[in-house]
């Protein structure tokens, strides 16, 4: 199971997208507010119990200064996945971004792209994965759906430009 934390509530429209690519995948998850500023307790209570209720992964998400993903990290032994976010008070979001990305050697945290929630999730899903054959066979699906996609695009745009250049077709 992977445990998706956000600093506020007004993070949830971007953290809801780990969320929906975890449902996906067939991941279980549990999603709530763990503010590493207003509910400090809180956060250190979920972090050191966070292995024995049987989760493998936390994505944690943070905007402004982003100590979130850090300071859980910092306590437990579960990889976390550090998700910035770019807040209503950030500095576009170099601020998050920067702060979770420049973690002091021996607490590590993953870091994904600005308000990158969904890469988050996979990211999870394939840590998991990497023991769990159903996880990594819904990722190869997912993967597989990607791929369908593309070339999808791909022949519409064949179909718009028939004297376009494709270096597949024509060689």
């Amino acid at each position: 199971m992977v445990g998706i934390i956000m600093g506020s509530d007004s993070d949830l429209p971007i953290m809801q997208e780990a969320a929906t690519v975890l449902d996906e995948l067939g991941v279980n998850y549990e999603l709530t507010v763990v503010s590493a500023h207003r509910t400090p307790i809180r956060m250190v209570e979920y972090a050191q119990t966070a292995k024995e209720r049987g989760l493998s992964v936390i994505i944690a998400g943070a905007g402004g200064a982003a100590h979130l993903p850090g300071m859980v990290a910092s306590l437990t032994t579960l990889p976390v996945v550090g998700v910035p976010i770019k807040s209503s008070n950030s500095i576009d979001g170099w601020d998050s971004i920067l702060s979770i990305l420049q973690m002091p050697n021996g607490i590590p945290v993953a870091t994904v792209a600005l308000n990158a929630a969904k890469n988050a999730g996979i990211l999870a899903a394939r840590i998991i994965g990497s023991h769990d054959e159903k996880v990594s066979e819904s990722l190869k699906n997912y993967q597989t759906e990607m791929e369908e996609q593309v070339n999808e695009k791909i022949n519409k745009i064949k179909f718009q430009f028939p004297n376009s250049f494709d270096h597949k077709t024509e060689q």
